[in-house]
This record gives C-alpha cells, structure tokens and sequence, in this order.
C-alpha cells in the first residue's frame, strides 16, 4: 500500500509563487495533491485550479480533493506537455503553473508499479498504466547498444555499457521479468567497490529506464514554451526537479527568457532589441532546509526554480 505523500519544497514553493484570491493556476504533476491544496487555500473561492496528471490513480484522489477545496477545479488526464498544449489553444490564461517533476512517491511504494528496486514487483514503470511501452519491454527488447545509451545519458551510469551487456547476456538465457531479477543483474555487472559504495547500485539504471519509458525529458522540454507562454503579465512559473537532467533544462529555459541584448558583444550599440521577458525569483536553485531531509529523506535532492513574466518583454 502506498504512504503519505508529502510534497517536497511547499512552504517554498508557495512564498514565491505567492498565490492571491481569484487567481488561476495550473498544477501540472498533481500527484496526491499536496501543492494543490496549498495553492487552493491561497486563491479561495474565487479562484480557478487545473489540476493535470496522466495516472488514473491520481484522477481518483482528485474526486475527492475537489469536493474539499473551495475553489473552482477542473483535471485533464493526459500527459502535462499535451494539457498545456490544449489549454494555450483554447486561450485559457493563467497566474501561475507548476511542476512537481519525475515520479511520486505513491508510484514509487505502490510495489506492483514497478518503479522501485526495494520491492521485487513486475517490470512496468508507467506513469500511464494505459501505454503501450513499458520496463518490460525496454530491458528485454531495446538492443545492447540503445540500453548502454540511455543508461549513460538518462541515469549518468558510469558503468553503463556493461550493464547493458549484463542485461543482454541474462535475457538470452530467460527474459528478465522482475525488478528484483534486473536488481541482481545489474549487480552483477559491477566492480565490487562500485557495488558496496554509498546508494543503492540499481537507483541510476532504474531512474534511466524510468524516464526512458515515460518520455520524461521530452515532456518537460516540450510542456516549458506553453506553460510559460499562457502566463498572464506577472504570472510565476515553478518547477521542482529531482536530479540534474530536469534542472539543467528547466535553468536554461528560464535563463533564455531572463536574458536581454543578444548582440554580439563587439557591437557598440544594440541592434536586436530584445529586452528581458522574466524575473528569476530564484537565482539559485531553492533546496529543502535539513529539516525537511530528515523529516522527508525522499525530498534531499528536490530543487526549486521560480520565474515570473514581465510584461512587455521580447523573446
């Protein structure tokens, strides 16, 4: 059974989005809606909440969430990137939008999710169970060469070729069916000092096949240009990334839109024209006090960046 979700960053996240009554905001990872209600109880009745998610767990809990909040709510099931896609097209603008980024931690001890690698559960790692593409499939289909790849690039696996030759080599004999059975080959793969160093020697495969079975980068690149632009003049856009793959493209499509004269720096007078679209509300990434780590140890490698638009600015 999953535990209690506690959102990480929310007294953060809430001072610098500063929600005020009769605002409208997008919450883009709703999850178990811990940021929600927050931001709910901020903008009152008079307020609009979009709640998005594309597990239909989360659809359930929303039922119940909207019946308790005093604002107006509205949830779209579908992955954030295509939600805030059809919210820019039909005009809908907003104060505010928000990710809570990679995966929740009701998917993560949810054990027949296949997310984690302390419970020995079924290969899946959908967010949407309703996909096609699964764990499954990626560990014991995807070729050697296209495993090491996204090892390397999605989960920064120094040992990233061979483990996937592991991973090869095992499903040869039997397909590798379980997390528990890709724990041990993964293992297998490993130096010893690499094995018995600090964290667990699956969590960077794991995360890799996660986000390789659910898009996870490509969303967000994808879900950063519509949620920013349905923002009114003012308006705050927030994410809050668990490891540096997130971070580094949420900080550079912030920094793009903060930044001002583009013209090559030998010019003695601008010729481009652009001015500043955004404030950074956070010139370095917020993260969690101590506090909130030894409360919450899940939340040790939350970051938070906020931004808000200013109006008139040229992108």
């Amino acid at each position: 059974m999953a535990r209690t979700h506690v959102p990480v960053l929310a007294g953060e996240l809430i001072d610098l989005l500063d929600p005020s009554p009769g605002e409208t905001a997008v919450d883009c990872t709703f999850g178990d809606g811990g940021h929600a209600r927050l931001v709910a109880g901020r903008i009152g009745p008079s307020g609009t909440l979009v709640c998005i998610d594309r597990d239909p767990a989360a659809e359930e809990r929303f039922e119940g969430f909207a019946r308790e909040v005093e604002c107006e709510t509205r949830f779209m099931r579908m992955d954030y990137a295509e939600a805030l896609e059809r919210l820019l097209e039909k005009g809908v603008e907003a104060d505010m939008a928000y990710l809570d980024l990679g995966v929740s931690s009701m998917q993560v001890d949810t054990w027949e999710r296949g997310f984690s690698y302390s419970y020995d559960a079924p290969l899946d790692m959908r967010m949407d169970p309703g996909q096609e593409l699964d764990a499954r499939r990626v560990v014991n289909e995807w070729d050697e060469r296209r495993l090491s790849q996204v090892f390397s690039a999605y989960g920064e696996e120094r040992y990233a070729r061979q483990i996937a030759r592991a991973v090869v080599r095992s499903r040869s004999r039997s397909p590798i069916e379980t997390t528990h059975e890709l724990v041990e080959t993964i293992k297998s793969a490993l130096p010893a000092p690499a094995r018995f160093a600090a964290g667990h020697p699956a969590k960077r495969v794991f995360q890799a096949i996660r986000i390789a079975v659910n898009d996870e980068l490509e969303s967000l690149e994808r879900a950063l240009p519509p949620a920013w632009a349905l923002l009114r003049p003012s308006g705050r856009l927030a994410a809050i990334s668990f490891h540096s793959l997130e971070d580094r493209r949420v900080k550079r499509f912030m920094a793009a839109r903060a930044r001002g004269c583009i013209c090559p720096p030998d010019l003695p007078v601008c010729a481009c024209g652009r001015t500043p679209e955004a404030e950074l509300l956070t010139q370095r990434p917020v993260a969690p006090t101590p506090g909130e780590v030894a409360q919450n140890p899940r939340a040790g490698s939350g970051r938070l960046r906020v931004a808000r638009k200013i109006e008139g600015g040229a992108a």
